[in-house]
C-alpha cells in the first residue's frame, strides 16, 4: 500500500492520519481535545474554572510532545480516579501555615493541577513582593507535567522550580523494591532565546507514562528501564505494568542499575524530591503513597509538592539576566558535537521545536485513546463532539 498517497489525500481532507510503525494515529485539533476534556471534567463535578486548568495542563503536555503525560492519561488516571472517589472533584485549597515568603498548603485530595496552579501563583505573588516565594503542599494528587508550573514562573520573568513525590516506583540503588516515586524535578529559567530553558525530568530512567505508551503500541520497553524482584532487568511491557502495581517490579533510578553508571545519583535526587515533598509539610511519603490501605482498599494518594519562584529583578536587571542566560545556552549548542550526532540541544528546545511542528497538526491520537474518548463522549452524552477519525475522510 502506498502510504504516501494516502497521507496526501488525508492531508488534503484536513485530517492528517499518519501510519506509524506500530499503529495508526490521527492528528487531532488541540482546542477540540481541550474543550472535550474540560466538558468531561465538568460532568465529573469539577467546577468549570478548575476543569479548564486541568485540561490546559494536560493539553500542554501534548503540545510539547510529552505524550506520556497528556490526553493519554486523561481516562486511565484522572477520570478513573474521580469515578473511584479517590480524589475530590472540588478542590479545597487550604493554607494552613504562612509567612511573607512561604506557605504550607493542604490540598485535601483535590485536583492536583488546580493545587499546582494556585500554589505556583501564590509563590510568584510572594516573590514579586519579597524576591522569593516557596510553597509546600500535602494531600494533593497527580498534577501532570511539572514543567507547566515552572513555565508559569518563566512567563512572569521569574525562575520557577517544582517537584513532586508519587506512588512507589523506583528501587533504591542495590535494591529491588519500589520505594520512591518517579519524583520529577523541573526548573524553568528565562532567556532571550525564542524558548526558555525548561528542565523537566523524572529522577528515574523513565516513568510509568512512557511504559504505558509502549504498552499501547504493543512493544517491549528498552533494556535498563525496569528491574524485577529477582534483580534481573525486564522488558515485558504489559506484565511490567501489572507488577509495578504489585510491587514485583521497579523502575531504575537515573544512571541505571548499581553504581557503575552512577545510579546512586538518580537515587539521591529522587530522595531529595521526596524529602522536600513530604518533610516540610508534614506530609505522606514512600509506601504511604501507594493508594491502598493495609486491607487493600483504595485510598487517596496523598502526594506532596513544592514550588519555588525567584524574582530575577531582586538580583539583577531582567534584560541582562536573559542575555547572559541566552549566551550560555547558545554557547552550549555551538560547542563541538559528536560527528555521529545531528546537533546539540539545550533543555526546552526539543519541546519548542515539537510545538512548532504540531501547532497546525494537533495531537497524535492512537487507537486506544480514540476508543477511550468515544466511550466518554457516549457515557456523558456529549453529542456535539464528532472526532476526526469518525468522519468519512473519502466523502
Amino acid at each position: 500500500m502506498n502510504y504516501k498517497i494516502i497521507e496526501t489525500l488525508l492531508r488534503n481532507k484536513g485530517v492528517f492520519t499518519l501510519k506509524m510503525f506500530y499503529k495508526e494515529v490521527t492528528w487531532t485539533d488541540f482546542d477540540l481535545l481541550e474543550r472535550f476534556m474540560t466538558d468531561v471534567f465538568v460532568e465529573l463535578n469539577v467546577p468549570r474554572d478548575d476543569a479548564e486548568i486541568c485540561a490546559n495542563v494536560l493539553i500542554t503536555a501534548d503540545k510539547l510532545g510529552i505524550d506520556s503525560h497528556g490526553i493519554g492519561r486523561f481516562y486511565p488516571i484522572y477520570v478513573e480516579r474521580l469515578k473511584a472517589r479517590v480524589q475530590e472533584p472540588i478542590t479545597n485549597f487550604e493554607i494552613i501555615r504562612e509567612s511573607p515568603t512561604t506557605a504550607v498548603v493542604d490540598g485535601n485530595h483535590g485536583m492536583g493541577h488546580v493545587i499546582g496552579f494556585k500554589s505556583m501563583d501564590l509563590a510568584m505573588k510572594k516573590a514579586k513582593d519579597y524576591g522569593m516565594g516557596m510553597i509546600a503542599v500535602r494531600n494533593s494528587t497527580h498534577y501532570g507535567i511539572a514543567g507547566y508550573y515552572s513555565l508559569m514562573a518563566v512567563k512572569e520573568n521569574m525562575i520557577g522550580i517544582t517537584g513532586t513525590n508519587a506512588r512507589p516506583a523506583i528501587a533504591p540503588t542495590f535494591g529491588t523494591e519500589p520505594m520512591l516515586g518517579t519524583n520529577p524535578l523541573s526548573i524553568g529559567i528565562p532567556s532571550d532565546d525564542d524558548f526558555p530553558f525548561i528542565f523537566d525530568a523524572a529522577t528515574s530512567v523513565t516513568q510509568r507514562g512512557k511504559i504505558e505508551v509502549f504498552a499501547r503500541a504493543e512493544k517491549e520497553i528498552p533494556q535498563g528501564w525496569v528491574i524485577g524482584e529477582d534483580g534481573e532487568v525486564r522488558t515485558d511491557t504489559a506484565s511490567i505494568l501489572i507488577d509495578l502495581e504489585k510491587g514485583k517490579a521497579a523502575l531504575l533510578p537515573l544512571g541505571g542499575k548499581g553504581s557503575e553508571t552512577a545510579g546512586y545519583k538518580g537515587y539521591g535526587f529522587a530522595t531529595v524530591v521526596e524529602l522536600l515533598s513530604a518533610a516540610l509539610q508534614d506530609g505522606s511519603y514512600l509506601k504511604a503513597l501507594s493508594g491502598y490501605d493495609s486491607n487493600g482498599n483504595r485510598t487517596p494518594y496523598k502526594v506532596g509538592h513544592f514550588f519555588v519562584a525567584i524574582n530575577i529583578e531582586a538580583f539583577t536587571e531582567i534584560d541582562k539576566f536573559k542575555r547572559t542566560a541566552g549566551e550560555i545556552l547558545r554557547e552550549l549548542r555551538r560547542s563541538r558535537k559528536d560527528p555521529n550526532a545531528e546537533r546539540i540541544y539545550t533543555a526546552g528546545e526539543k519541546e519548542y521545536l515539537t510545538w512548532k511542528e504540531r501547532k497546525n497538526k494537533g495531537a497524535p491520537i492512537d487507537k486506544v485513546i480514540k476508543s477511550q474518548l468515544i466511550e466518554l463522549r457516549d457515557e456523558f452524552n456529549l453529542k456535539s463532539y464528532i472526532f476526526p477519525w469518525e468522519k468519512d475522510i473519502y466523502s
